[in-house]
């Protein structure tokens, strides 16, 4: 558990370094996605700070979200968040029929790359940024959709694991339903991160501290995803040599 003062400490320099990376962009302010998580809310609430009248959260809802409607609600009034919400259904409904795949999880992560191109959308329109909600955890996993809630222009919270998000976002006062909620990308029914990826949070926690504090089961099961998804943290490879060259 980090002290109350080394938290709040790092709340404010994530607040100054997205204020300053927005400044060098030469862009207005900063959007961002809203989901009833506790990922995306303690962006939101880091955003509120940076810009207080320059940003935006777009509630995308897809699935049904009346588990996370009420946590969202609670959130936007206690932080005075400015809030937007696009039903992004039917598009989802069109494109699932018309590409009629079979692959679960191709068709499933249509929708994170739906809200990535929305935000993308308004965010061009805003002259915003796009902060992304991943975490170290997800990011050291590959537990995001290339392209999906992995595209984004800043990742504000990438250096923080799953449990100092929480942490973070018990100091600074997000709802206790929001901080207390089973983490879920909501690609699917009574889908949840712990039981898709086969081990806890907790447990990837220890394995950060010393690969041997979990069993071999569960340390082969991160090495593997980590090893795996590569391709998702590294740059787009480009050829070495031009024209002429060879």
């Amino acid at each position: 558990m980090k002290n109350k003062q080394d938290l709040q400490n790092y709340f404010n320099y994530l607040v100054a370094w997205i204020k300053k990376k927005v400044k060098k962009a030469n862009k207005k302010g900063v959007i961002f996605g809203i989901s009833g998580g506790v990922d995306s809310a303690l962006v939101a609430v880091l955003a509120k700070n940076a810009f207080p009248d320059s940003h935006i959260g777009l509630i995308m809802p897809i699935r049904d979200m009346e588990n996370d409607k009420s946590d969202i609600q609670l959130l936007v009034e206690k932080f005075n968040i400015i809030s937007k919400e696009i039903n992004l259904k039917p598009a989802f409904e069109i494109l699932k029929t018309q590409f009629n795949l079979k692959n679960k999880l191709a068709t499933s992560n249509i929708q994170p790359r739906l809200r990535m191109l929305s935000l993308y959308a308004f965010a061009q329109e805003f002259d915003y940024l796009v902060l992304g909600t991943d975490n170290f955890s997800e990011m050291y996993l590959g537990y995001f959709t290339k392209y999906g809630d992995g595209g984004a222009d800043l990742l504000p919270i990438v250096n923080l694991t799953k449990t100092e998000v929480l942490q973070l976002a018990t100091k600074i006062a997000i709802p206790e339903t929001i901080v207390k909620k089973k983490p879920s990308a909501n690609l699917w029914e009574n889908q949840t991160d712990e039981a898709e990826m086969g081990f806890s949070y907790q447990e990837l926690d220890l394995f950060f501290q010393n690969p041997n504090l979990v069993t071999k089961e569960i340390r082969d099961k991160i090495t593997k995803l980590h090893n795996s998804s590569k391709h998702k943290r590294d740059k787009i490879p480009r050829p070495l040599k031009k024209l002429g060259e060879i």
